[in-house]
């Protein structure tokens, strides 16, 4: 039974045709009736089929029959984006084997080599594929000699496919079957149960996607996570196909779900071993993380009647999404709210566009910060994700910032165009290697705080949409950090703070307050609006006030009675200006958020 079984992972750049070739297989082994047939089957969200992205891990269990033997082939689809490469890692190790597709047109780009890195990391059997090669301007050749030379295999005995059109699906099922080699097994052994995703489902509790890397689980075990020490008995496991097939046992080998009646997710991590209680695996599987945010945000509710119901969204959302992370703050300006940290631009993207669909809340977030270390003149480092919570400097001796190993994929022509835009965000070049004759890989270490703005905007404006981009977490650096505040009539906004290089505050504060000036409504006074390093003043425009012709009545007679009248209205409008409060219009914060990074150029000037 275990030799006819192959665990396979299918690895991608975004848009190489991951979702479509797991459509035609699970089509071609009549997995589904064709009547419930769709396009991005298993992307179950509508955003993952809006965006053609894979947002969650999903796996099936397809049978296919070859040379008059019946193989399960359990494959385990993983999300393309950057921002979630550690799900990416964690489906990898549930494998033996890994699909990796090309596009005939786009040949080898950012992903297609990150993605191909974390398989052989994982020791796995890759299969590369050619995709696509029914476009116009497809080179399956010249892709095909690429990849040859990149895993020294012949570039002959690549399948070329085209997963929309159905070409030559069946040779990439026959190449499963013959190079993914099956899962080592040992059913005696105690229990050791990988964890490789999980969901929340609101009548069953946390369902947990599990490889069985050695024992055998029932209904009835009582199960350990080794990481969080959680205990729990199993009430049911099973295998996928689009629904969950329940079993009697799951072996060594097979790939499956638990249920357990868990209904705290904060127990079920991602990549934590399973094993059973009354005989447990004395060592968990490795590869195990916690998984940390990246990128920290204010979400504030618009009306604050909802801030109870942007509680409980967060509350539910969670339990879908192991990777948010939030806890309540409080603003002066924009009320009570949530700081919440994301694993990048685009999670932090899909949470506000779920929190907007699924719950129905209107929400304003601030301006995103990454998590700065503060090295106290104690000796203490604080870590600290927003600029409100950064201690009197005279406190701390300096600051560190995350940086980024950046792998910049470009056509040579783009070369110059690109590194300008790297150093201009504070890049400091490493290597610059040549794939082929045409296309070209630059190294650059980047503060992450740079890149999550506007940067991969940015890269495919100066590029035409050629380049491509990938990154991983690189230590901290010290840098001359400082933190800007932006003061209306000398009152400090916190929603508009931030923490910036010292070289680039200047140019940023003017940016702000410019874009300010027209957004605040003119008041009965002048409004300052001010960005200030500590107490020293670095940019400043003014909001003129509107003011009543209190002369018109004023018709004739004696200088005096004007001066007077002049006099009383300055009075007015001074006192006016103590207690007046400037109110910040919603768009004025939305209107940062929009100014891009804290360079100060926009997107849109290229």
């Amino acid at each position: 039974m275990q030799n006819n079984i192959r665990n396979f992972s299918i690895i991608a750049h975004i848009d190489h045709g991951k979702s479509t070739l797991a459509d035609r297989l699970i089509e071609f082994t009549k997995t589904v009736a064709k009547n419930e047939m769709m396009n991005q089957l298993l992307d179950n969200m509508d955003l993952e089929r809006e965006r053609g992205i894979t947002i969650k891990a999903h796996a099936i269990r397809m049978v296919y029959e070859h040379n008059g033997a019946e193989y399960i082939l359990n494959m385990i689809d993983t999300p393309g984006h950057v921002d979630f490469t550690y799900e990416v890692s964690r489906s990898l190790a549930a494998c033996e084997g890994a699909l990796l597709i090309v596009d005939a047109s786009q040949g080898i780009e950012a992903q297609t080599l990150s993605n191909l890195y974390l398989a052989i990391d994982n020791d796995l059997t890759v299969i590369p594929i050619i995709n696509k090669i029914d476009l116009p301007g497809a080179n399956p050749d010249a892709a095909a000699k690429s990849i040859g030379e990149l895993l020294g295999c012949d570039p002959e005995e690549i399948p070329r496919i085209s997963a929309k059109a159905g070409l030559n699906i069946e040779d990439v099922l026959k190449k499963i079957v013959k190079d993914v080699p099956p899962p080592k097994v040992d059913s005696v052994a105690p229990l050791k149960a990988l964890i490789f995703d999980s969901v929340y489902d609101s009548y069953r509790g946390v369902i947990s996607y599990v490889r069985i890397m050695q024992g055998t689980l029932k209904p009835g075990t009582k199960i350990k996570m080794m990481k969080t020490s959680a205990e729990y008995m199993v009430t049911e496991v099973g295998t996928f196909s689009i629904k969950r097939n329940p079993k009697t046992e799951l072996t060594a080998g097979m790939v499956g779900y638990v249920l357990a009646n868990v209904k705290n997710l904060s127990d079920v991590k991602i990549g934590d071993t399973l094993t059973d209680l009354s005989n447990p695996a004395t060592e968990p599987l490795a590869g195990y993380k916690e998984i940390k945010p990246m990128i920290f945000s204010g979400i504030y509710p618009i009306n604050p009647e909802d801030y109870k119901n942007l509680r409980e969204a967060l509350e539910k959302l969670k339990l879908n999404d192991s990777a948010l992370v939030w806890e309540p703050e409080s603003s002066g300006a924009l009320g009570f709210g949530f700081r919440t940290g994301f694993l990048g631009l685009l999670h932090m993207e899909i949470v506000q566009e779920r929190l907007d669909r699924e719950f129905n809340v209107d929400i304003i977030t601030t301006v995103p910060n990454v998590e700065y270390h503060i090295h106290m003149t104690d000796g203490e480092i604080i870590p600290i994700e927003s600029p409100s919570k950064l201690p009197d400097p005279s406190r701390y001796e300096h600051i560190e910032e995350p940086y980024i190993k950046a792998q910049i994929f470009t056509p040579k022509e783009y070369i110059g165009a690109l590194m300008q835009l790297a150093e201009e965000k504070r890049g400091t070049f490493e290597t610059m290697e040549y794939l082929d004759e045409n296309k070209v890989i630059l190294r650059y270490e980047l503060p992450l705080a740079e890149v999550m703005f506007d940067f991969y905007d940015r890269l495919k404006s100066v590029s035409r949409g050629y380049a491509g981009l990938d990154y991983e977490q690189a230590g901290y650096r010290k840098n001359p950090l400082v933190k800007l505040d932006i003061l209306l009539n000398g009152d400090p906004v916190d929603a508009f703070s931030v923490i910036i290089h010292r070289e680039k505050a200047q140019q940023y504060a003017h940016a702000i307050c410019v874009r300010l000036k027209d957004l605040i409504p003119r008041q009965q006074f002048d409004v300052a609006i001010q960005g200030a390093i500590g107490g020293k003043i670095i940019s400043r425009t003014t909001v003129k006030a509107m003011r009543k012709d209190v002369l018109a009545k004023c018709y004739g007679g004696d200088i005096t009675r004007k001066r007077k009248l002049l006099e009383k209205q300055k009075e007015g409008k001074k006192r006016m200006k103590n207690i007046g409060a400037v109110e910040v219009p919603q768009k004025a914060f939305l209107a940062v958020l929009s100014l891009s990074s804290p360079s100060g150029q926009s997107g849109d000037d290229d």
